[in-house]
């Protein structure tokens, strides 16, 4: 099997090299060996990628990288959370998506692509990153690292489907459970109180196309129920399984169409 080393022998720009210390290869292998982006990889495969990895640490506020800047880097959460925003024409930014632990941040099809939006820190957070371009390196060595870029790629768009298919087809209140749902999934963390998810009233309005006041009451509204509990910058679920089933019945009338 051809090794990383022989395609390195031509000439190319040199790689990027992260300032930061590394993990052990064992701790890094332990998240390449869950992530999605290196499912079905030989373990030999795994290990040469994951002695290329670097830590990377970020603050909460700080940027990972801006909306039209070129993709330098892959970039694996093993900790915290990311919020994607993009501007618009006239300048207005609105949230698209979160990213949390265990999620690829980014991922185009190749290196000369531009990101489409921009990523923040939603809290502290800690990653690895590789140089994009030895990933190219690797998917052209490994043809089910390419397939597993592509099925990756079509999860993207097939949530972006869903959402919009959710926006033209319900109303806002459960456009707003099926938001949370799907953030307790994405950034949900274990509290005392039920499942943390540090998203704001805004933030919610934005993913929902609705108004922070609308938001705002039905979480009240919600509140009261006994399955929400707003907080000041975050929602705690309190009682998921009441949220699943709220979603149910909105399911059926989907599938019975």
């Amino acid at each position: 099997m051809a090794s990383l080393l022989t395609l390195e022998r031509n000439p190319r720009a040199p790689v990027r090299v992260f300032p930061v210390d590394n993990l052990s290869t064992e701790n890094v292998s332990l998240w390449t060996n869950s992530s999605p982006f290196f499912a079905g990889l030989p373990h030999q495969v795994t290990a040469e990628i994951a002695s290329y990895a670097r830590t990377r640490q970020f603050l909460r506020n700080e940027l990972l990288f801006l909306q039209g800047q070129p993709f330098l880097a892959l970039i694996l959460l093993q900790s915290g959370s990311v919020k994607h925003t993009q501007v618009g024409p006239n300048g207005t930014e609105v949230l698209l998506r979160f990213s949390g632990k265990g999620d690829i941040v980014d991922i185009q099809a190749e290196a000369r692509c531009t990101h489409t939006c921009s990523a923040r820190a939603n809290e502290s957070c800690r990653a690895l990153a590789w140089d994009y371009r030895r990933i190219e390196m690797f998917a052209a060595l490994y043809p089910q690292l390419r397939d597993n870029i592509s099925h990756l790629l079509n999860r993207k768009l097939e949530e972006l489907e869903e959402r919009f298919r959710e926006m033209a087809t319900e109303k806002v209140p459960m456009r707003l459970i099926l938001a949370l749902a799907r953030l307790v999934q994405q950034i949900g963390k274990p509290s005392q109180l039920g499942i943390q998810v540090s998203v704001r009233r805004e933030e919610l309005a934005q993913m929902t196309g609705s108004t922070i006041s609308t938001v705002s009451r039905l979480l009240s509204g919600w509140s009261e129920q006994g399955f929400v509990v707003p907080c000041r910058e975050s929602v705690v679920v309190s009682d998921p399984e009441e949220l699943r089933r709220r979603i149910y019945p909105a399911c059926q009338r989907f599938e019975a169409r």
